[in-house]
């Protein structure tokens, strides 16, 4: 497409920035290592990054969090090529270890409608981890389907749809340092 193309969509507003990301990101490293630290985990928990989305959200996050911890990655989809969800959640590949009996956190992009998280907490949580709680960088309250807890929430930010820091709108934007709406968006 030709930036002339009408059809093209462009980056709207800045929403979050790279330092207030980089601030926040810290602050929910220290807040993680501390809980577990509180709680007396004595087996360093597994981080679960939910692809593609979260990975340099966890990248950063790992990188914020004063203590030993494991990774490991799982793929859903629940969007087509649009903006908005499609109601749909499907696995496209799973962990490559087991998380029975470990303590598991979550790591997740963004938090809308709640119906993928909702999916993959119940999907876990029947592997028999340890505990399972749940950290996302960006809630979108407002658009709740289903209720959901969430342990740990970088920004609560508006009902637009939102590049940049590893999301992406069909492919694009995910390398932007900070976050963006797009314009005229309605969706994620």
């Amino acid at each position: 497409m030709s930036p002339s193309d009408k059809s093209e969509t462009r980056l709207g507003r800045v929403l979050i920035t790279e330092a207030e990301l980089d601030a926040r990101i810290h602050d929910l490293g220290q807040a993680i290592a501390r809980d577990y630290a509180k709680e007396g985990e004595t087996e360093r928990p597994i981080l679960v990054g939910v692809l593609q989305g979260a990975f340099l959200f966890m990248a950063d996050l790992i990188r914020s969090i004063p203590m030993d911890v494991s990774t490991d990655f799982i793929s859903l989809a629940s969007y087509g090529a649009g903006t908005s969800p499609s109601g749909v959640v499907r696995l496209q590949s799973d962990l490559s270890v087991s998380i029975e009996r470990r303590p598991v956190l979550i790591v997740e992009d963004i938090v809308d409608t709640g119906l993928t998280m909702s999916y993959l907490k119940r999907a876990l949580s029947a592997r028999h981890p340890r505990s399972l709680r749940v950290c996302v960088l960006l809630d979108k309250i407002e658009r709740r389907q289903v209720e959901l807890d969430v342990d740990y929430i970088g920004f609560t930010i508006p009902n637009v749809f939102v590049v940049g820091y590893g999301m992406d709108w069909n492919g694009r934007y995910r390398n932007l340092p900070y976050v963006a709406a797009l314009d005229d968006s309605g969706g994620r």
